[in-house]
Protein backbone atom coordinates (compact mmCIF):
# COMPACT_ATOMS: atom_id res chain seq x y z
CA UNK A 1 0.00 0.00 0.00
CA UNK A 2 1.33 3.42 -0.90
CA UNK A 3 2.10 5.80 1.94
CA UNK A 4 -0.28 8.20 0.16
CA UNK A 5 -3.84 7.20 0.96
CA UNK A 6 -6.88 9.36 0.17
CA UNK A 7 -9.70 8.17 2.39
CA UNK A 8 -13.34 8.65 1.42
CA UNK A 9 -14.13 12.31 1.94
CA UNK A 10 -17.82 11.93 2.73
CA UNK A 11 -19.97 8.84 3.08
CA UNK A 12 -23.48 9.40 1.74
CA UNK A 13 -26.05 6.82 0.70
CA UNK A 14 -26.53 7.53 -3.00
CA UNK A 15 -27.90 4.37 -4.61
CA UNK A 16 -30.67 6.29 -6.35
CA UNK A 17 -30.53 9.95 -7.32
CA UNK A 18 -33.80 11.43 -8.51
CA UNK A 19 -33.53 14.33 -10.96
CA UNK A 20 -36.29 16.90 -10.40
CA UNK A 21 -36.85 20.05 -12.51
CA UNK A 22 -37.07 23.14 -10.32
CA UNK A 23 -39.80 24.47 -12.55
CA UNK A 24 -42.28 21.93 -11.13
CA UNK A 25 -43.22 22.41 -7.44
CA UNK A 26 -45.53 19.39 -7.69
CA UNK A 27 -42.66 17.14 -8.73
CA UNK A 28 -40.47 18.53 -5.96
CA UNK A 29 -43.12 17.67 -3.36
CA UNK A 30 -43.45 14.14 -4.74
CA UNK A 31 -39.67 13.71 -4.75
CA UNK A 32 -39.46 14.57 -1.06
CA UNK A 33 -41.78 11.66 -0.29
CA UNK A 34 -40.20 9.21 -2.72
CA UNK A 35 -37.94 6.26 -1.93
CA UNK A 36 -34.87 7.95 -3.48
CA UNK A 37 -31.76 8.29 -1.33
CA UNK A 38 -30.65 11.49 -3.02
CA UNK A 39 -32.56 14.28 -4.78
CA UNK A 40 -31.12 16.89 -7.09
CA UNK A 41 -33.27 19.90 -7.83
CA UNK A 42 -32.37 21.10 -11.28
CA UNK A 43 -31.97 24.61 -12.64
CA UNK A 44 -29.91 23.50 -15.63
CA UNK A 45 -30.86 21.28 -18.58
CA UNK A 46 -34.32 20.27 -17.36
CA UNK A 47 -35.42 23.91 -17.19
CA UNK A 48 -36.03 26.12 -20.23
CA UNK A 49 -34.30 29.54 -20.20
CA UNK A 50 -37.52 31.54 -19.63
CA UNK A 51 -38.27 29.41 -16.55
CA UNK A 52 -34.87 29.45 -14.84
CA UNK A 53 -35.54 32.37 -12.51
CA UNK A 54 -38.83 30.87 -11.38
CA UNK A 55 -37.21 27.45 -10.97
CA UNK A 56 -34.53 28.97 -8.76
CA UNK A 57 -37.18 30.58 -6.56
CA UNK A 58 -39.15 27.34 -6.38
CA UNK A 59 -36.04 25.47 -5.26
CA UNK A 60 -35.21 27.99 -2.56
CA UNK A 61 -38.75 27.77 -1.24
CA UNK A 62 -38.68 23.97 -1.28
CA UNK A 63 -35.36 23.85 0.54
CA UNK A 64 -36.77 26.04 3.29
CA UNK A 65 -40.28 24.58 3.48
CA UNK A 66 -39.50 20.85 3.34
CA UNK A 67 -37.55 19.09 6.10
CA UNK A 68 -35.47 16.96 3.74
CA UNK A 69 -33.28 15.51 6.46
CA UNK A 70 -36.28 14.38 8.50
CA UNK A 71 -37.46 12.55 5.39
CA UNK A 72 -34.09 10.79 5.10
CA UNK A 73 -33.13 12.63 1.93
CA UNK A 74 -29.84 14.14 0.87
CA UNK A 75 -30.68 17.17 -1.26
CA UNK A 76 -28.59 18.81 -3.96
CA UNK A 77 -29.05 21.60 -6.50
CA UNK A 78 -27.68 21.38 -10.04
CA UNK A 79 -26.69 24.91 -10.97
CA UNK A 80 -26.21 26.18 -14.52
CA UNK A 81 -22.85 25.94 -16.22
CA UNK A 82 -20.02 28.39 -15.72
CA UNK A 83 -20.35 29.39 -19.37
CA UNK A 84 -23.83 30.85 -18.76
CA UNK A 85 -25.02 34.07 -17.14
CA UNK A 86 -27.33 32.12 -14.83
CA UNK A 87 -24.64 30.37 -12.78
CA UNK A 88 -23.53 33.16 -10.45
CA UNK A 89 -27.09 34.01 -9.47
CA UNK A 90 -27.86 30.32 -8.89
CA UNK A 91 -25.02 30.06 -6.38
CA UNK A 92 -25.61 33.42 -4.69
CA UNK A 93 -29.40 33.15 -4.32
CA UNK A 94 -29.55 29.48 -3.33
CA UNK A 95 -26.65 29.74 -0.89
CA UNK A 96 -27.67 33.04 0.69
CA UNK A 97 -31.33 32.09 1.07
CA UNK A 98 -31.10 28.35 1.77
CA UNK A 99 -27.44 27.41 2.13
CA UNK A 100 -27.95 25.95 5.59
CA UNK A 101 -30.63 23.58 4.20
CA UNK A 102 -28.55 22.24 1.31
CA UNK A 103 -26.22 19.23 1.25
CA UNK A 104 -24.39 19.58 -2.06
CA UNK A 105 -24.16 21.60 -5.24
CA UNK A 106 -23.86 19.65 -8.49
CA UNK A 107 -21.64 21.55 -10.93
CA UNK A 108 -22.35 20.62 -14.58
CA UNK A 109 -19.88 20.25 -17.43
CA UNK A 110 -16.79 20.51 -15.25
CA UNK A 111 -13.85 20.69 -17.64
CA UNK A 112 -10.88 21.79 -15.52
CA UNK A 113 -10.15 22.01 -11.77
CA UNK A 114 -10.54 25.81 -11.88
CA UNK A 115 -14.27 25.38 -12.57
CA UNK A 116 -14.69 23.90 -9.10
CA UNK A 117 -12.36 26.51 -7.61
CA UNK A 118 -14.67 29.29 -8.75
CA UNK A 119 -17.78 27.70 -7.24
CA UNK A 120 -15.95 26.80 -4.04
CA UNK A 121 -14.67 30.36 -3.58
CA UNK A 122 -18.22 31.71 -3.87
CA UNK A 123 -19.64 29.11 -1.48
CA UNK A 124 -16.85 29.77 1.05
CA UNK A 125 -17.54 33.49 1.10
CA UNK A 126 -21.31 33.13 1.40
CA UNK A 127 -21.07 30.62 4.23
CA UNK A 128 -18.73 32.91 6.12
CA UNK A 129 -20.86 35.98 5.49
CA UNK A 130 -24.06 34.24 6.58
CA UNK A 131 -22.50 32.45 9.52
CA UNK A 132 -23.76 29.04 8.38
CA UNK A 133 -22.54 26.14 10.48
CA UNK A 134 -23.27 23.51 7.84
CA UNK A 135 -20.80 22.85 5.03
CA UNK A 136 -22.15 22.39 1.53
CA UNK A 137 -20.27 19.82 -0.54
CA UNK A 138 -19.56 19.97 -4.27
CA UNK A 139 -20.13 17.28 -6.88
CA UNK A 140 -18.67 17.39 -10.38
CA UNK A 141 -20.62 16.29 -13.44
CA UNK A 142 -18.16 14.86 -15.97
CA UNK A 143 -19.97 15.14 -19.30
CA UNK A 144 -17.55 16.59 -21.84
CA UNK A 145 -14.45 15.36 -23.62
CA UNK A 146 -12.48 18.08 -21.81
CA UNK A 147 -13.75 16.94 -18.44
CA UNK A 148 -12.86 13.31 -19.13
CA UNK A 149 -9.43 14.31 -20.43
CA UNK A 150 -8.84 16.11 -17.11
CA UNK A 151 -10.78 13.77 -14.84
CA UNK A 152 -7.81 12.78 -12.66
CA UNK A 153 -6.81 16.41 -12.09
CA UNK A 154 -10.41 17.33 -11.29
CA UNK A 155 -10.69 14.44 -8.83
CA UNK A 156 -7.56 15.68 -7.06
CA UNK A 157 -9.12 19.11 -6.44
CA UNK A 158 -8.82 19.88 -2.73
CA UNK A 159 -11.68 21.22 -0.68
CA UNK A 160 -15.39 20.44 -0.92
CA UNK A 161 -15.46 17.98 -3.82
CA UNK A 162 -17.21 14.77 -2.69
CA UNK A 163 -18.34 12.94 -5.82
CA UNK A 164 -18.27 12.70 -9.58
CA UNK A 165 -21.18 11.85 -11.87
CA UNK A 166 -21.00 10.58 -15.43
CA UNK A 167 -23.28 12.64 -17.69
CA UNK A 168 -23.63 10.31 -20.63
CA UNK A 169 -25.89 12.47 -22.82
CA UNK A 170 -23.69 15.54 -23.08
CA UNK A 171 -20.62 13.32 -23.11
CA UNK A 172 -21.95 11.53 -26.19
CA UNK A 173 -22.64 14.89 -27.84
CA UNK A 174 -19.21 16.20 -26.91
CA UNK A 175 -17.50 13.12 -28.38
CA UNK A 176 -19.85 13.10 -31.39
CA UNK A 177 -20.74 9.52 -30.46
CA UNK A 178 -23.61 7.79 -32.21
CA UNK A 179 -26.20 6.68 -29.69
CA UNK A 180 -29.80 5.56 -29.91
CA UNK A 181 -30.91 6.38 -26.36
CA UNK A 182 -29.44 8.39 -23.48
CA UNK A 183 -27.25 5.89 -21.65
CA UNK A 184 -28.24 3.08 -23.99
CA UNK A 185 -25.95 1.00 -26.15
CA UNK A 186 -25.32 1.35 -29.87
CA UNK A 187 -25.68 -2.14 -31.42
CA UNK A 188 -22.86 -1.33 -33.82
CA UNK A 189 -20.39 -1.21 -30.91
CA UNK A 190 -19.10 -4.61 -29.71
CA UNK A 191 -19.98 -4.23 -26.04
CA UNK A 192 -20.56 -1.26 -23.75
CA UNK A 193 -19.43 1.94 -25.45
CA UNK A 194 -19.49 3.80 -22.10
CA UNK A 195 -17.25 1.31 -20.29
CA UNK A 196 -14.00 3.21 -20.72
CA UNK A 197 -15.42 6.53 -19.54
CA UNK A 198 -17.18 5.01 -16.53
CA UNK A 199 -14.13 3.00 -15.55
CA UNK A 200 -11.74 5.94 -15.89
CA UNK A 201 -13.98 8.20 -13.82
CA UNK A 202 -14.45 5.53 -11.16
CA UNK A 203 -10.72 4.94 -10.80
CA UNK A 204 -10.15 8.69 -10.45
CA UNK A 205 -12.85 8.85 -7.78
CA UNK A 206 -11.46 5.96 -5.76
CA UNK A 207 -7.91 7.28 -6.01
CA UNK A 208 -8.94 10.58 -4.42
CA UNK A 209 -11.66 9.53 -1.97
CA UNK A 210 -14.74 10.49 -3.99
CA UNK A 211 -18.07 8.77 -4.58
CA UNK A 212 -18.67 7.58 -8.15
CA UNK A 213 -22.20 7.94 -9.55
CA UNK A 214 -23.60 6.88 -12.93
CA UNK A 215 -25.90 9.25 -14.78
CA UNK A 216 -29.19 8.91 -16.66
CA UNK A 217 -30.85 6.21 -18.72
CA UNK A 218 -33.30 7.98 -20.96
CA UNK A 219 -35.81 5.28 -21.90
CA UNK A 220 -37.87 4.91 -18.72
CA UNK A 221 -40.15 2.46 -20.57
CA UNK A 222 -37.21 0.01 -20.67
CA UNK A 223 -36.55 -1.15 -17.09
CA UNK A 224 -34.47 -4.10 -18.30
CA UNK A 225 -32.11 -1.73 -20.11
CA UNK A 226 -31.83 0.44 -17.00
CA UNK A 227 -31.08 -2.55 -14.79
CA UNK A 228 -28.46 -3.89 -17.20
CA UNK A 229 -26.68 -0.53 -17.29
CA UNK A 230 -26.83 -0.18 -13.51
CA UNK A 231 -25.39 -3.66 -13.03
CA UNK A 232 -22.50 -2.92 -15.37
CA UNK A 233 -21.80 0.27 -13.43
CA UNK A 234 -22.00 -1.53 -10.08
CA UNK A 235 -19.56 -4.15 -11.34
CA UNK A 236 -17.02 -1.35 -11.89
CA UNK A 237 -17.43 -0.02 -8.35
CA UNK A 238 -19.97 2.75 -8.96
CA UNK A 239 -22.33 3.14 -6.01
CA UNK A 240 -25.44 4.72 -7.50
CA UNK A 241 -27.30 5.90 -10.58
CA UNK A 242 -29.66 8.70 -11.56
CA UNK A 243 -33.38 8.19 -11.86
CA UNK A 244 -35.00 10.54 -14.37
CA UNK A 245 -38.39 8.98 -13.65
CA UNK A 246 -39.81 7.76 -10.32
CA UNK A 247 -40.15 4.24 -11.75
CA UNK A 248 -36.35 4.00 -11.88
CA UNK A 249 -35.84 4.65 -8.15
CA UNK A 250 -36.63 1.11 -6.99
CA UNK A 251 -34.48 -0.31 -9.79
CA UNK A 252 -31.45 1.66 -8.63
CA UNK A 253 -32.06 0.90 -4.96
CA UNK A 254 -32.22 -2.80 -5.81
CA UNK A 255 -29.09 -2.99 -7.95
CA UNK A 256 -26.90 -0.90 -5.65
CA UNK A 257 -28.00 -2.61 -2.42
CA UNK A 258 -25.83 -5.58 -1.47
CA UNK A 259 -27.96 -8.77 -1.46
CA UNK A 260 -28.54 -10.44 1.91
CA UNK A 261 -26.41 -13.42 0.90
CA UNK A 262 -23.54 -11.04 0.07
CA UNK A 263 -23.89 -9.32 3.45
CA UNK A 264 -23.95 -12.68 5.21
CA UNK A 265 -20.85 -13.81 3.36
CA UNK A 266 -19.04 -10.55 4.15
CA UNK A 267 -19.68 -11.05 7.86
CA UNK A 268 -18.51 -14.64 7.60
CA UNK A 269 -15.30 -13.55 5.86
CA UNK A 270 -14.46 -11.27 8.78
CA UNK A 271 -15.20 -14.04 11.28
CA UNK A 272 -13.09 -16.65 9.48
CA UNK A 273 -10.14 -14.29 9.02
CA UNK A 274 -10.29 -13.30 12.68
CA UNK A 275 -10.12 -16.99 13.60
CA UNK A 276 -7.20 -17.47 11.20
CA UNK A 277 -5.37 -14.49 12.70
CA UNK A 278 -5.71 -16.00 16.16
CA UNK A 279 -3.93 -19.07 14.77
CA UNK A 280 -1.14 -16.94 13.26
CA UNK A 281 -2.39 -17.30 9.69
CA UNK A 282 -2.77 -14.49 7.16
CA UNK A 283 -5.13 -16.37 4.88
CA UNK A 284 -7.94 -18.90 5.21
CA UNK A 285 -10.45 -20.90 3.22
CA UNK A 286 -14.19 -20.27 3.06
CA UNK A 287 -16.54 -22.42 1.00
CA UNK A 288 -13.59 -23.87 -0.85
CA UNK A 289 -12.13 -20.48 -1.78
CA UNK A 290 -9.06 -18.69 -0.47
CA UNK A 291 -9.65 -15.44 1.42
CA UNK A 292 -7.06 -12.96 2.71
CA UNK A 293 -6.58 -9.30 3.62
CA UNK A 294 -7.92 -8.16 0.23
CA UNK A 295 -11.06 -10.24 0.86
CA UNK A 296 -11.46 -8.46 4.18
CA UNK A 297 -11.30 -5.05 2.52
CA UNK A 298 -13.94 -6.06 -0.04
CA UNK A 299 -16.14 -7.47 2.71
CA UNK A 300 -15.92 -4.27 4.70
CA UNK A 301 -17.01 -2.30 1.62
CA UNK A 302 -20.18 -4.40 1.49
CA UNK A 303 -20.89 -3.93 5.19
CA UNK A 304 -20.36 -0.16 5.06
CA UNK A 305 -23.07 0.16 2.39
CA UNK A 306 -25.40 -2.18 4.26
CA UNK A 307 -24.95 -0.25 7.50
CA UNK A 308 -25.63 3.04 5.69
CA UNK A 309 -28.89 1.64 4.32
CA UNK A 310 -29.96 0.42 7.76
CA UNK A 311 -28.96 3.67 9.43
CA UNK A 312 -30.93 5.74 6.94
CA UNK A 313 -34.00 3.57 7.28
CA UNK A 314 -34.29 3.53 3.49
CA UNK A 315 -35.90 0.81 1.36
CA UNK A 316 -33.67 -2.19 0.88
CA UNK A 317 -35.06 -4.29 -1.91
CA UNK A 318 -32.03 -6.19 -3.19
CA UNK A 319 -33.14 -9.43 -4.79
CA UNK A 320 -30.36 -10.02 -7.31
Amino acid sequence: MSHTINHLKKLRLQRSELAVPGSSPEMIDKAANSAADFIFLDIEDAVAPPDKERARKNIIQALNDIDWRAKGKTVSVRINGLDTHYMYRDVVDVMEQAGDRLDTILVPKVGVPADLYMVEAMVNQIEMAKGFKTRVGLEALIETALGMANVEAIAATPGRLEAMHFGVADYAASCKARTVNIGGLNPDYPGDQWHFALSRMTVACRAYGLRAIDGPFGDFSDPEGYIAGARRAAALGIEGKWAIHPSQIALANDVFSPPEKEVTRARRILEVLKEAEAQGKGAAALDGKMIDAASERMARNVLVVNEAIERAGQPRVATH
